[in-house]
């Protein structure tokens, strides 16, 4: 694709692609993508596994059915799941294993070609970018003395994207009417939830594996408008700010964007899109899990953990590690283990401290079921800790955030 995208030039339109959705080879690159990744099942009931089973009868059933233009994807269902450390819940959206197939094949071929319009600073769901590098973007704006932050919340993003506005946005590089087709579908999808289904008129389809390509799509205009008048913008899906030298600077970027979400039928969430000066002391901002501080020590900016993101990593462990927990220590641990090791691996960075207070946290847990079992009365204490000391964790194979950095650090493997 990427090399047929040079071939054709820049500027034209792309006229023929469903064949290349529908070819066999796609689709089973596609369903091996969706395998690895597995997830629940949908309102059919197949899972992965029954899917699995028979995989390239059901392919070819659904090449045939693309060749033909009588694909029709099934509704997602819709289930509430808790959040963590809340007692909210959110919804979660679970198309079929057949429609995630779909999904992600159309995507395979479409990315491709949007991808090389898309603009430097949106890091979010491409190729090759992460988190990471929007986090180190920032770091590196903030540093040179861009310290007037415009911090952006599109309320309700996903579930806000004009439809209409969005096809067109992907009619000016497609011009194959039956992917169009196929799109429009998948955008029209249903939803249901217990005997209730309805159609969204607006948004992204529910857990869409093509949701954060689309979303993209939507956004890039505003990234081309910013970068075409000399603003710092950093991205990551709906998740920006914008980072500029001077305060004027900062309520000119907002009001330009602004102006550009009322046209693009998208609302700024009014308590959280505020503009923050980070060259005063005390101030911050949170962007991707992280608390960007003006710290009063050395007077410079510093970045911790934001709050949200320990409580809800609390909020994941803390049915593992139950008092009256019934499972042995030993499988405890190895549940909670990868819930760790994950986390370790976006927030590597964090500073020593908030590091060693989570894993501090983890052990006083696991301390309180330890004392109950030895029919001690309360939560862990002093001399609990002597009891069962830190070294005793490690002997039972509890991954340390704190350590895992200091060997890091040290290039130990």
């Amino acid at each position: 694709m990427l090399a047929a995208l040079r071939k054709q030039g820049e500027g034209n339109k792309w006229f023929s692609l469903i064949d290349k959705v529908g070819r066999l080879d796609v689709l089973e690159l596609a369903w091996g993508k969706v395998k690895s990744n597995a997830g629940g099942c949908g309102v059919d009931g197949i899972t992965v596994e029954r899917f699995d089973k028979d995989s390239r009868k059901r392919l070819l059933a659904v090449k045939e059915q693309i060749d033909g233009g009588s694909y029709q994807p099934q509704p997602v269902k819709r289930v509430w799941i808790p959040k963590p450390g809340s007692a909210e819940k959110r919804p979660l959206g679970m198309p079929t294993v057949r429609d995630r197939v779909v999904q992600t094949a159309l995507k395979m071929v479409i990315e491709p070609i949007f991808e090389s319009r898309f603009a430097e600073q949106s890091y979010g769901f491409r190729p090759g970018r992460s988190c990471r590098g929007a986090l180190r973007r920032v770091d590196d704006l903030l540093k040179s003395g861009h310290g007037h932050v415009v911090d952006i919340d599109i309320k309700g993003y996903f579930d806000a994207i004009d439809q209409q506005k969005l096809m067109k946005l992907v009619e000016e590089r497609i011009a194959d009417g039956r992917v169009l087709a196929l799109m429009r579908k998948l955008l029209q999808q249903g939803v249901m939830e217990g005997m209730r289904s309805w159609e969204p008129e607006s948004g992204t389809p529910q857990g869409a594996v093509i949701s954060p390509l689309l979303a993209n799509i939507y956004l890039n205009p505003l990234d081309w408008l910013l970068a075409e008048a000399g603003l710092e913008m950093v991205r990551y899906a709906d998740d920006m700010v914008i980072l500029c030298s001077e305060p004027n600077q900062a309520e000119q970027a907002l009001a330009k964007v602004r102006q550009w979400m009322e046209s693009a039928g998208l609302e700024l969430h009014p308590q959280k899109t505020r503009i923050v000066s980070m060259n005063e002391v005390g101030s911050h901002f949170d962007f991707l899990g992280y608390r960007f501080w003006r710290s009063k020590r050395g007077n410079r900016i510093r970045h911790f953990i934001r709050p949200k993101s320990k409580k809800k990593l609390k909020g994941n462990l803390k049915p593992h590690t139950k008092r009256t927990q019934g499972e042995c220590l030993t499988a405890i641990i190895a549940k909670i283990n990868p819930k760790l090791k994950g986390w370790y691996g976006y927030f590597r960075h964090a500073s020593r401290d908030a590091l060693k207070e989570i894993d501090g946290w983890v052990r006083g847990r696991l301390r309180s079921l330890l004392r109950k079992r030895s029919k001690r009365k309360g939560r862990a204490s002093g001399a609990d800790h002597h009891r069962w000391g830190n070294s005793y964790f490690v002997a039972q194979g509890l991954f340390c955030l704190e350590e895992a950095q200091r060997a890091e650090i040290a290039g130990l493997p």
